[in-house]
Order: structure tokens, then sequence, then C-alpha cells
């Protein structure tokens, strides 16, 4: 049986980010999403949450980007004397190896982001990172044992086969090469990851779609995707929303891209193509 999770990430970022998400999951595919407890748009997400339950709400665990939520003296210089995170991925990972963040600190940070989900009433069904931040395995073991606190017991698994990484997708275009590329030899940390997964008993998604197509998600490209699943579960990562003022001062690359995947994810051809290969579409909250 083919059974996929489509899941909207950055719920909570913008309204329009929000609208888009809500949109996909009345309208298309989507059935599960990740909130982003320091998005200025938090709260509006948090109501639309409410509105509706059958939407799966993970926690997009922010690392990179945005400001810190945990108290200042319990992150060290996992933040900046401002409060602001790290700006990229990279930047994180040379303080982790330069040592200049603990473990613990990191902890904090993800712990604090989870209780405020949680103490605006959602129950969080799984969790993920920004930027896919816990492919390192420092991120992905703060993250794992700060979800088990909580009885968080699933977890994106976001590494791409090959398959997936070389052929879904035809356009060769640098920033699609350089993200093949980087799905690619991203796969060297899964060893690691899994190590860390199943010591903390955290469930997975067997397949994973979506890191190399991000910003490239259109129709052609989602009907690709859907033709060649596995067996098994799969998760895709999508990033619908509506392009508006306050998205662009977000400083986010996904701008009008976003309003190309809410045409794609609700599609009349998509949806035809899901019920006709018998593809199951589910939420993090049924993944036993």
């Amino acid at each position: 049986m083919k059974r996929l999770i489509v899941n909207a990430d950055d719920f909570g970022v913008t309204r329009g980010v929000n609208r888009g998400i809500i949109r996909c999951f009345r309208e298309g595919i989507v059935r599960s999403t990740t909130i982003m407890a320091n998005g200025d748009a938090f709260n509006g997400a948090v109501e639309l949450a409410r509105a509706n339950p059958g939407l799966g709400i993970g926690v997009h665990v922010v690392l990179v980007g945005g400001r810190a939520l945990a108290p200042r003296k319990e992150i060290g210089r996992l933040a900046g004397d401002n409060g602001e995170l790290p700006r990229t991925v990279r930047s994180l990972v040379l303080k982790m190896s330069a040592r200049m963040i603990r473990s613990n600190e990191i902890e904090a940070e993800v712990r604090a982001q989870i209780e405020r989900v949680r103490a605006a009433g959602i129950t969080p069904t799984h969790v993920d990172t920004h930027k896919h931040a816990h492919l390192h395995p420092i991120v992905m073991k703060a993250i794992a044992r700060v979800a088990s606190e909580y009885g968080i017991k699933r977890v994106r698994m976001p590494f791409e086969d090959f398959f997936a990484t070389l052929g879904s997708f035809r356009s060769n275009g640098q920033k699609m090469l350089r993200r093949k590329a980087f799905a690619m030899g991203a796969r060297a940390a899964y060893p690691s990851f899994r190590r860390i997964a199943e010591k903390n008993r955290m469930r997975t998604p067997e397949h994973f779609f979506g890191f190399a197509a991000t910003g490239q998600l259109a129709c052609e490209g989602l009907l690709r995707i859907i033709r060649n699943l596995p067996d098994g579960t799969s998760e895709l990562v999508c990033h619908p929303g509506i392009n508006d003022a306050e998205l662009e001062r977000t400083g986010t690359r996904l701008k009008a891209e976003r309003e190309v995947e809410v045409t794609a994810l609700t599609d009349a051809g998509v949806k035809k193509e899901i019920v006709e290969r018998g593809v199951h579409l589910m939420s993090f909250r049924e993944l036993n």
C-alpha cells in the first residue's frame, strides 16, 4: 500500500503562508503541517489549527533564522546578544564544530519552542526542523531527547533516496543541481540519524521527497512524484503560501514559488491521480 504524508512547512511564519496552507488542506492534498513557535503569525496559526482539527500539527523547530524563545542565559551563544539565532545552517554547524554551542543549550531552545506550542493547546503529532537542521547528529540528538520528554514519538526523516533526487525532476538549473548534490551528500548522515531515532524509539516515514524540489514543486513535478511513489509511507515536504508584503519582509527566498505550490497542491489533476493510484493521504498522527 502507498501512503503519503504531504506536510506543509512554515505554518505561523506569516498570515499569507497560514492562509495558503489551510487552503491546501481544505481544497487539496495537504494533511499535515509544522508550526513555527517563533513565527510572527504564530497566534493566527493556532486559531486556524483550532478551526481545522483534521489537520495534523507538528512542531517546526527553528534553530536557524528568527529569534530564540528560551531565556538568553539558557542558550549561551546559540543566539546573539539581540536574541537572534544563526542566520544560516552553515553558521550553526560552524558554531557547533567549534564547540561554541553545547547540546544542552540546543535542547533548551527546542524545549521552549515545543512548550509554546503545547501551551497554545496543540498536541504535536511530530517534530521536524527549519532548513532540515536535524540532518546534523548533534541537533538530531537534542531533538530526539526533548521530543521524547513530551511524548512526541514521530520525526521527519529528511533523506531522499538517489532515485528521488536524480529522477523526480528534469530541471538542470544551477539551483536544482546544487540541491540534488546536497541531498545526495546529506545521506552520509543517515546511519547516525537512524541510530538516534531507534535509540529514542522515534518513528519515521520510510521515504522522503521534496528536499531537492524545494522551490520547484509545480504540477508536473508533483505528478511525477505521485506516479513514482514506492510502497510504504512517504513524506512530501512542501512550502505553500500567499506571496505578499509580509512575506517579503521575512527575507525568505521562497516567495512566488509558494503560490505555485498552492496551485499544484490543489490541482484537480493531482487529486485525481492520487485517487486513481490508490494513494492513502494521511498525517503523522496516523504513522504507527
